[in-house]
Parts: C-alpha cells; sequence; structure tokens
C-alpha cells in the first residue's frame, strides 16, 4: 500500500506521512459488529494502572473473528475496511449462511476472493487450517496456542511466522521476534502474513497526532525530582546514579527479563534476542 507524504505547509507536516488508503473499499463499518469502547484513561478501578494514557479520538470496537470457527462454510471477502483499534486492517467476510464477520486481512487479499475454514480448505491467504495440514515453510498469522482458543500469534500489520516443522503432535513455529516456538498442531493458523506491512514506515510528524491515537506526553525520570522517581535529583545533567536503571517504583528496567509464566519454558525452543537463523 503505497504511503503518502505531506506537503510541507507547516512545521509539524514537514516530516509527517500517511497512508493513501487505497485498499480500503467501504468506509462506514457493518453496524452488528461493533461494539461501544468506554475510555478508561488507562485507569482500572480509578486508579491509574497504564501512564500516559487518555484523550484520543472517539473509536467502536470491531468484533473480529480470531476463531475462525465457521469451519467448511464457504465464504466471500466483501470488503476491506480501516480499523483504528489495530495496525493491521479488516476483511468483511459474507458466508454462504448469510453470516457476516471480520478477519484480518492477509497481504494480497482482493476483493470477491473466496474464503474457507477447516481441514479441506486449501492452502491460500486467508484460509485457516490446522497446523498439521499447513506444509512447513508456509507462512503464516493468527495462530492459537491453544486449541480453540483463538488467534493469539502474529496479529499486528505486516506480522509473519513461519511454520519451520512437526514433530511429536507439536509445530515449530519462528515468530518476527526470531523466537522458536513449539504450537500443539492440531491448532488453527491463518495462511499468509498480516497486511499494511508499511505501518512502520509511517512517521508522524507532529506530536498532536500522538494525542489523536490517545497517548499523552512522556516524562523523562532524569529531570525529574527524586520523590517522582529513583533517576531524579542532581545538579545540572545527573547520570543514573546507580548500577542499572529503574522504573519510578524501583524495579529494575531496560533489559531486565520479567517474563514469569515459567510452565511454558518447555515450549520455547529458542529466546528471542539471541540471534536469527
Amino acid at each position: 500500500m503505497p504511503i503518502r507524504n505531506f506537503r510541507p505547509t507547516s512545521p509539524g507536516r514537514r516530516n509527517s506521512s500517511g497512508f493513501t488508503f487505497e485498499e480500503i473499499t467501504k468506509k462506514k463499518p457493518e453496524k452488528r459488529l461493533l461494539l461501544s469502547k468506554k475510555r478508561g484513561s488507562g485507569r482500572s478501578r480509578g486508579k491509574i494502572s497504564v501512564r500516559r494514557r487518555g484523550g484520543g479520538h472517539k473509536r467502536h470496537i470491531r468484533i473480529v473473528d480470531f476463531k475462525r470457527d465457521k469451519m467448511g462454510v464457504p465464504g466471500r471477502v466483501a470488503a476491506i475496511e480501516y480499523d483504528p483499534n489495530r495496525s493491521a486492517r479488516l476483511a468483511l467476510i459474507v458466508y454462504a449462511d448469510g453470516d457476516k464477520r471480520y478477519i484480518l486481512a492477509p497481504d494480497g487479499l482482493e476483493i470477491e476472493a473466496a474464503i474457507l475454514s477447516g481441514p479441506e480448505a486449501p492452502v491460500a491467504p486467508g484460509n485457516s487450517l490446522p497446523l498439521s495440514i499447513i506444509p512447513t515453510g508456509t507462512p503464516i498469522h493468527n495462530v492459537e496456542l491453544q486449541p480453540g482458543r483463538g488467534g493469539q500469534l502474529g496479529r499486528s500489520a505486516g506480522a509473519m511466522i513461519r511454520l519451520m516443522a512437526r514433530d511429536q503432535g507439536y509445530a515449530l513455529l519462528r515468530m518476527p521476534s526470531g523466537e522458536m516456538r513449539q504450537v500443539p498442531e492440531n491448532c488453527l493458523a491463518t495462511i499468509g502474513s498480516v497486511g499494511n506491512p508499511e505501518h512502520s514506515q509511517i512517521k508522524l510528524g507532529k506530536a498532536g497526532r500522538n494525542r489523536h491515537r490517545g497517548r499523552r506526553p512522556k516524562v523523562r525520570g532524569s529531570v525529574m525530582n527524586p520523590v517522582d522517581h529513583p533517576h531524579g535529583g542532581g545538579e545540572g545533567k545527573a547520570p543514573v546514579g546507580m548500577a542499572g536503571p529503574k522504573t519510578p517504583w524501583g524495579k529494575p528496567a531496560l533489559g531486565f527479563r520479567t517474563r514469569r509464566n515459567k510452565s511454558t519454558d518447555k515450549y520455547i525452543v529458542r529466546r528471542r534476542g539471541l540471534g536469527r537463523r
């Protein structure tokens, strides 16, 4: 999808870019597939649980079919739509029984293309199949971690997971981060990579576009007072003053591993950040 550079009519526009939205074929979403979204401003029970959130444009939640449980029911792509809640585009699927659902739009998916889920589905972009049937080396996305739970891996724009091998009831996947992970081979996965791969090439250009997304300003800890952050205080530009950087609550940060779910460590063959093959 092409990226357009805005005319430099102001300092904020000079270095900003955006999408041309040429692939979008339907502007208004399906009302039956919408939910109201309450603004939480990063708060849980009235207290801030996620900092630097608030404001932004009003949105509706699109109900996306991550489970792809319409087994054996053929469908067609009726439209490609924009979703303000995610980086990927959505494809509106109209099934033979009249049901309409949103799925993540794979890269290269066209209007009126046939969509099918189940073991008998062909290996084509947008079709959902068990990992036990997909040929090795095939790019996939929207992969389940547990059968029937719905896709949880590879859902952002441009994401692509590679099916490397199968052994003893598990499929070996290479994640976009370089991590090698095992997943039960009876889990479903969608063929192809997620569309809108140019999402990471967009330059916002000004702080106002971040505010439209609900992102508030971020202040460095080194410019705060000692009571507000461990990095704060000192005369002039002072260093961190400790062995490593910390969070505002004194926990190690920037490189400190925070993974706690040790029960699934046995499924990770190679960690991310340890080199790619």
